[in-house]
């Protein structure tokens, strides 16, 4: 398993109902508990009580993988294939349907939402595996 530094940005898996499977950008403000446990800082997420302070969370290592390139590639985005969209402050897994004029039809599986997206706000599927 990796080790991220104080400073390191990361993404971190969401594992509450309602965003499983999502991933959020944030940095890693300290190492707990020999590396098992990390404390972030959420780059758009904010605390609940005063939306004004960014939000700070203790997530479990297994949850935390370094933020992946942010390349997309026209021939990647074929219809079926797995890819990311940002929307509400996360990247989301789901498969692209379809295409229609500069946008990408992607499906999601976790809610059964089909939005058109820009490629703009798509990423390649990369999965973070055995810390690679």
């Amino acid at each position: 398993m990796a080790v991220f530094l104080k400073g390191d940005e990361v993404e971190v898996c969401s594992k509450e109902e309602g965003f499983l499977g999502s991933y959020f950008e944030a940095t890693v403000i300290s190492q707990l508990n020999n590396n098992t446990l990390y404390k972030v800082r959420y780059k758009n997420l904010v605390e609940e009580e005063d939306q004004t302070m960014p939000l700070v969370q203790i997530v479990s290592a297994d949850e935390v993988r370094p933020l992946p390139p942010r390349i997309v590639r026209e021939e990647a985005n074929r219809v079926f294939s797995y890819l990311y969209a940002l929307d509400n402050d996360g990247w989301w897994v789901g498969n692209i349907t379809g295409k229609q004029g500069s946008k990408y039809w992607v499906y999601f599986d976790t809610s059964g939402d089909e939005i058109a997206y820009p490629v703009s706000q798509l990423r390649n599927h990369m999965e973070w595996r055995h810390g690679k």
